[in-house]
């Protein structure tokens, strides 16, 4: 597995789970790279730190970098061996803080309603119809002028084995009220990344990026 990817990728048909990324997280010192994700890096760069939630925060990387940069962060994950080795990150880089660590099941969590002002989701890819129940709350958690950000795989050799539950951004965006949301970005965009055996390959990431319009009046 590329370590290009700092959060969840899936496993064949194994469901979204506390049990499995814990024994995955428990499994070695560090599962991911370490650093954020390129998209998020290409899109949050250039917006003013406010509140932000980040889904399936891994080890931490995103949520680091974006409390570093100002954001105060919720972060949330389903395994709690994945947060516990994230808050020791954050507190060595002098950022904990910042930062609101939350084990949470993204199945059914909901976040609530216009309480972030950007919203990331990296490579969440949950069983289907879960995924589109998940953008739903998501999306209903970004504050009027909040930004969404949604980043998941397409089909490369990488991840052939979970194609189905792969959507791309064109079609996540057809979701949202076009009254209540401007679609920033919806496209696939490919990069350079690593296979299972150090091999170079080319990834595709579906990007979409949405701003909620203010509220009228």
């Amino acid at each position: 597995m590329s370590m290009q990817h700092q959060h969840h990728a899936d496993h064949g048909e194994t469901e979204y789970t506390q049990e499995f990324w814990d024994e995955r997280y428990g499994s070695a010192d560090r599962v991911w790279s370490g650093r954020p994700n390129t998209q998020l890096v290409a899109h949050v760069s250039d917006l003013s730190p406010g509140d932000a939630l980040d889904v399936g925060s891994g080890e931490g990387a995103d949520a680091i970098w974006l409390a570093s940069r100002g954001w105060r962060v919720t972060a949330v994950d389903v395994s709690s061996v994945a947060l516990e080795r994230a808050a020791r990150a954050a507190e060595a880089a002098g950022l904990q803080s910042m930062i609101t660590w939350e084990q949470r099941d993204m199945l059914s969590w909901d976040p609530g309603l216009a309480q972030f002002d950007l919203v990331s989701a990296q490579f969440m890819h949950l069983p289907r119809p879960a995924q589109d129940s998940m953008h739903t709350r998501l999306a209903a958690a970004v504050r009027p002028g909040g930004t969404l950000l949604i980043v998941g795989h397409l089909h490369d050799e990488l991840h052939a084995h979970i194609a189905p539950r792969f959507r791309p951004a064109e079609d996540i965006a057809a979701d949202l009220d076009p009254t209540a949301w401007q679609v920033v970005v919806a496209t696939s965009v490919e990069r350079p990344g690593t296979g299972p055996d150090g091999e170079p390959v080319t990834l595709s990431d579906s990007v979409l990026r949405a701003v909620r319009r203010p509220s009228a009046g």
